[in-house]
C-alpha cells in the first residue's frame, strides 16, 4: 500500500478558502467603505461647524470695532453740557 499523499486534500482546503474569500468579501468591503465614509463626513461636519464658529468669532469682533470707532467719532460745534448739580448738605 502506497502512503497517502500530503498535498493531495490542499485542493479542497483552497476551494474552501476562495469560497471564502468570494463570500465574505462584500461585506468586509462594505464595512471598510462605510467606515471610510463616516470618517470623511465626521472631518466635514467637524471642519464646517469650526468653520462657523470662526466666523461668528470674526463677526462679533467686527461689530465691536465698527461701535466702538463709531462712539469715538469727534463732534463738529459745540456740545451742550448740563450743570454740575451739587448735593444737599444734611
Amino acid at each position: 500500500m502506497a502512503p497517502p499523499n500530503p498535498k493531495a486534500s490542499l485542493g479542497v482546503f483552497g476551494a474552501g478558502a476562495a469560497a471564502c474569500a468570494a463570500c465574505c468579501a462584500g461585506p468586509i468591503l462594505g464595512f471598510l467603505a462605510a467606515t471610510g465614509i463616516a470618517s470623511v463626513l465626521g472631518a466635514v461636519v467637524f471642519g464646517v461647524i469650526g468653520l462657523l464658529v470662526i466666523l461668528a468669532v470674526a463677526a462679533v469682533i467686527y461689530q465691536r470695532r465698527r461701535r466702538k470707532a463709531r462712539q469715538y467719532t469727534p463732534s463738529t460745534g459745540a456740545v451742550p453740557i448740563d450743570a454740575p448739580q451739587l448735593k444737599a448738605r444734611r
